[in-house]
């Protein structure tokens, strides 16, 4: 199985889904429903976490579709029960053939940014659609995380501190943190049309459930963390400033980029 800085088996990973799933899943309806999504087609839901998503596209879809989500560890999706038409795979996207083709939809939130295999795994999703298909990949842009409001000056570096040290890490780990800024021109080179995207950001304060996203990730690498010279002391002072109300942070851009395989009938023009 591949091995992620974030690992989904960790126990901090529910309150990762939980963090990501509450800020951004009602931006990834709306963009998925920016496809036509309708009744009776074939979705594939790429690293579906704790399922929110795939679980909505299968009301989207209903009983004449089907929608496939896949995740590398798939016991957070697996205490819900769900209708026939929506399949829960444990399964590995770098490593494992896809569960089908001819998707009408595939989707994938801050999957690929972790894979260093990520454009050979893009080019695989885009043979995966049918002619006419979309893909939709949402990815951050971890370059721009600026500090909204701190009680003081320590705090805006002790923050940025800590968090570059991290990026640093995912990098370490084959994680591309600027993927975000280059997804829509990948899904280009992989021969996707009608392409466009939208970046979606808000403030996190202090105690707000987005911000705790920080706190998950510092809390699952603490170990890696020490390595790279963040001492337990300034863990402790990073955590305490994230559940400040006086200390804001933006929160990590999300680029939400789709794109339609091309019809084998077309000749160089949209449809």
């Amino acid at each position: 199985m591949s091995r992620y800085l974030f690992d989904s088996a960790d126990v901090h990973a529910g309150g990762r889904f939980t963090a990501l799933e509450s800020c951004y899943d009602p931006v990834s309806r709306r963009q998925l429903e920016l496809t036509g999504l309708a009744r009776g087609w074939r979705c594939l839901e790429i690293g579906g976490g704790s399922a929110s998503l795939g679980d909505w596209l299968g009301e989207c879809v209903g009983p004449q579709g089907e929608v496939t989500v896949t995740e590398l560890e798939p016991r957070w999706a697996a205490s819900r029960q769900r209708p026939a038409h929506v399949r829960l795979l444990r399964h590995d996207i770098v490593r494992d053939p896809l569960p089908g083709k001819d998707y009408d939809l595939i989707h994938a939130r801050l999957v690929l940014l972790h894979l260093p295999q990520r454009i050979e795994v893009l080019k695989r999703l885009v043979a995966a659609l049918r002619p006419g298909g979309w893909l939709v990949l949402e990815e951050f842009d971890c370059g721009w995380t600026p500090v909204l409001a701190a009680p003081d000056e320590a705090s805006v570096s002790l923050f940025d501190r800590v968090h570059s040290v991290l990026m640093g890490l995912l990098e370490k780990a084959g994680a591309d943190p600027l993927w975000g800024r280059r997804v829509l021109g990948a899904m280009a080179a992989a021969g996707l049309e009608q392409l466009t995207a939208t970046t979606y950001a808000q403030a996190w304060p202090g105690g707000s459930t987005g911000i705790a996203l920080h706190h998950h990730n510092t809390d699952q690498v603490a170990d890696r963390l020490a390595t790279s010279g963040v001492s337990a002391s300034d863990l402790e002072e990073f955590q305490a400033l994230l559940t400040r109300p006086d200390f804001v942070v933006n929160s990590y851009p999300l680029i939400s980029a789709r794109g339609r395989r091309r019809h084998e009938n077309d000749e160089g023009m949209p449809r």
